[in-house]
């Protein structure tokens, strides 16, 4: 397990760049053209609830640097379960950990994911570099193609396996955006696609945050037959409001996280 946050953070930046180039790109414009410090609010990781790899294993990384765990979600439509957690340095980002609910899936699904989880040896998911160390598996072309048809999740994950799913701009620390449309603006015109499902900016000051992200990146990725162009990762942007004590909400929305998962839909 690391022993220092910003060396993991930074190993996950650099894994989750080198697939989502739009990310670099509008980090570039955020601060080298528009001067803006950029904060990263919170990260994204996806898993099974299975056996060596779940949740419970990989947020075990964040515990031992001294994470304690947060709120807790369910996205019933999407049969995942996820927790995020937070440090007591409200420097350090959050993080929200997400799992497939595998026994809800059809026998089928859950039979290719139990097969792809059998090829990660235990030892691999306590170490260091798990998080970011990409898949453990081997897996075609059509093995992807066929859980996409119940479960984007699932794909996905057979696809990247293991690295931040998203990285996300704090709107609170940038000096000239102050608001999730703002941002919106800038991201289209400079050509990036803004998810759109459940409108652009999800949540509401009610809420306590606003969110918004990009589309996923479509970059080629090798699998065991042959290399296909598909989604990978998106940006995400969070604008948190004060709670009474005045206090930033450090917490998440279930209904708006379960949009901001649609940013990685093929289809779109």
């Amino acid at each position: 397990m690391h022993t220092d946050p910003d060396t993991l953070f930074d190993r996950l930046w650099e894994s989750y760049r080198q697939v989502t180039p739009s990310a670099e790109r509008i980090h570039k414009i955020l601060g080298a053209e528009e001067g803006q410090a950029i904060v990263n609010d919170h990260i994204a990781l996806r898993t099974f609830n299975l056996d060596p790899v779940r949740l419970d294993a990989l947020a075990e990384h964040f515990l031992s640097l001294g994470y304690r765990q947060g709120g807790e979600y369910h996205f019933e439509a999407k049969k995942l379960y996820a927790r995020h957690y937070e440090h007591p340095s409200l420097e350090l980002p959050k993080v929200f950990i997400s799992e497939l609910l595998v026994e809800q899936c059809s026998p089928e699904l859950q039979s290719v994911v139990k097969r792809l989880v059998e090829q990660v040896r235990p030892e691999a998911v306590a170490a260091d570099d798990f998080l970011y160390s990409g898949r453990h598996w081997q897996g075609d072309y059509n093995t992807y193609r066929e859980l996409m048809k119940e479960s984007e999740y699932a794909a996905w994950m057979a696809a990247w396996g293991y690295r931040a799913n998203h990285f996300t701009v704090s709107i609170n620390h940038l000096d000239q955006f102050r608001s999730v449309p703002e941002i919106n603006q800038l991201l289209k015109a400079h050509g990036y696609k803004v998810n759109a499902s459940g409108g652009e900016v999800k949540g509401s000051p009610e809420d306590l945050l606003e969110q918004s992200s990009t589309m996923a990146d479509r970059v080629p990725v090798a699998f065991a037959d042959q290399t296909v162009t598909i989604p990978s990762c998106f940006y995400e942007f969070a604008l948190r409001y004060p709670k009474p004590d005045g206090q930033l909400y450090s917490g998440f929305v279930a209904a708006s996280a379960d949009k901001i998962f649609e940013s990685t839909n093929a289809g779109s």
